[in-house]
């Protein structure tokens, strides 16, 4: 890079800057209209011939997002509620692939869950960081591009889902129309650049259950996030409180489910079973004859996300997030067999081979170097356990859109991102979109 050439960028950042400083009650405003949405996954009002595949919340948000198009003047298409795209010129060089739908609010909340409220520096919400937070900085990004005429030569497309969260049906349908552009980023993961991901694994299991002095279990809502409650019924009624996280960081979290299964002294087989094959506090599934790890990736994680009883039945959820030295194959057989020999049968079982991108594609080398304008400080890719919007797309890698060393109660109660957090996902964004369509 030319000294004429790092000024030239060096003096945009500048602009950018000083642009969302501006503007930023209008980012907030913009933020609590979409947070405003509750995008969960909503069974009861599915309805595909109104282009609500997902439920009514899920595509009043990507209606949402559309507008939102079509204010800056981007080709909108839609598709039938599945997903949302916008585009600037033809034939794109990258995309931007982000999601607007969300998880349950669940409990516990200290501010509301479909509000961006802003408290002492911090913006609270569900999606605040996954992923309406980052999905508004793509827009405004943009938005800051357009307005302060950026030269943009090549062009570009942002694709916004309705069901990450719930599986990625949207982008499987969405690829069916239309494939995506060579080189896709997704604000869904971890700054500086997410080129390494685990494989996951979930796994249903179930067993008949029958038991004198407990009527009814309750713990766990959703298979990917650490459950915060675990409810017994029976002789006793007790309720065990832990703490929430996403599935892929149990070390965030407290088991509320694994607490009650250590604090289990009663002599069903079932429960005691299960209180060795997980232990409290145990996060990489040793006790399952799992425990993997490599220099890459690191330790891989498992947890008992979910445990309930339903006609004369339980049933439990797993989470497992593995090492890109595994393969899917030979995860999954130890687990069934850890399962099985226990007395379970298995429901259902769904999982994702580790996705990995070269350190040294174009994409990755140009997102580090915007990294470094913008934070002011060298960043090397890195790997984690949760599962970005482009694990199944081939050369796509997370920019952002937390740090590492943050914990935004991703998927829990009191979500939310920092005022800073959002600035620099803003100040990324625009910048490498500059950047890549130079």
């Amino acid at each position: 890079m030319t000294t004429d050439e790092k000024k030239e960028q060096e003096e945009l950042a500048a602009r950018l800057s000083e642009y969302f400083e501006q503007h930023f009650d209008e980012i907030l405003s913009d933020l609590n209209e979409i947070i405003s949405i509750n995008s969960a996954y909503d069974e009861t009002t599915i309805d595909e011939d109104k282009g609500m595949p997902f439920g009514n919340g899920s595509a009043m948000a990507l209606k949402w997002g559309a507008a939102q198009g079509e204010k800056l003047g981007l080709k909108v298409e839609e598709f039938d509620g599945y997903a949302v795209s916008m585009t600037y010129k033809e034939n794109p060089v990258f995309g931007i692939l982000s999601h607007l739908d969300v998880v349950p609010a669940g409990d516990g909340w200290t501010y509301p869950p479909f509000a961006a409220t802003l408290n002492d520096g911090i913006i609270y919400g569900r999606g605040s960081i996954d992923d309406k937070g980052p999905s508004v900085a793509v827009l405004w990004a943009v938005k800051a591009l357009i307005e302060l005429k950026v030269p943009i030569n090549k062009g570009f497309r942002i694709i916004l889902g309705g069901n990450e969260e719930g599986g990625c049906e949207d982008i499987e349908y969405y690829q069916r129309k239309e494939p995506f552009p060579p080189m896709v980023f997704t604000p869904d993961g971890s700054f500086p650049v997410l080129n390494c991901e685990k494989g996951m694994l979930h796994l249903r299991f179930c067993a008949p259950f029958s038991d004198e002095d407990i009527t009814a279990i309750h713990g766990g809502s959703v298979i990917n996030a650490i459950p915060d409650k675990c409810e017994v019924e029976g002789l006793e009624h007790k309720l065990y409180t832990g703490k929430s996280s996403h599935g892929s960081r149990p070390e965030n979290g407290d088991n509320a489910i694994t607490r009650f299964l250590n604090d289990y002294n009663g002599d069903n087989k079932l429960l005691c079973k299960l209180s060795k094959l997980f232990p409290h506090n145990e996060m990489n599934g040793a006790s399952c004859g799992l425990g993997f790890s490599d220099e890459l990736t690191g330790s891989m994680t498992c947890a008992l996300t979910m445990l309930e009883t339903n006609n004369g039945k339980l049933y439990g959820g797993i989470d497992i997030r593995y090492p890109i030295d595994r393969t899917l194959e030979e995860i999954t057989d130890i687990i069934i067999s850890a399962l099985t020999k226990s007395g379970f049968e298995i429901c259902e079982c769904s999982g994702m081979q580790p996705h990995y991108v070269p350190a040294d594609s174009k994409l990755v080398t140009t997102l580090l170097d915007v990294y470094e304008q913008v934070k002011g400080e060298k960043g090397e890719p890195i790997a984690e356990g949760g599962v970005t919007y482009v694990h199944n797309t081939e050369g796509g890698v997370a920019f952002g859109a937390e740090f590492p060393w943050e914990n935004n109660n991703m998927h829990a109660a009191d979500e939310h991102i920092s005022v800073d957090t959002l600035k620099m996902n803003l100040n990324m964004y625009a910048n490498a979109i500059a950047r890549l369509c130079k």
